[in-house]
């Protein structure tokens, strides 16, 4: 099975709390910057992520959402950031 991870790019501030607390190492920092001036998280290894949910819950500004990707949409691997 196939997790996206929606996160709010202009909530998060780039912390790194659910980069490192992700057993998977499913999420790493942008190097695009945000309205706000942060590099937020995005989902790098979709693939990998085994919906533990952790990052969602480390998460200080409440910017992650966890969504199953159902069927053929999983195959794609689709990648927002």
């Amino acid at each position: 099975m196939t997790y996206e991870h929606i996160i709010d790019k202009n909530r998060c501030k780039g912390c790194g709390l659910c980069v490192a607390a992700c057993p998977k190492n499913v999420l790493e920092i942008s190097g695009e910057v945000n309205l706000k001036g942060y590099f937020p998280a995005y989902q790098a290894r979709p693939e990998d992520c085994i919906f533990c949910a952790i990052c969602a819950t480390v998460c200080p500004d409440v910017a992650i959402t966890i969504n199953e990707i159902a069927g053929e949409a999983a195959g794609r691997g689709k990648r927002r950031g």
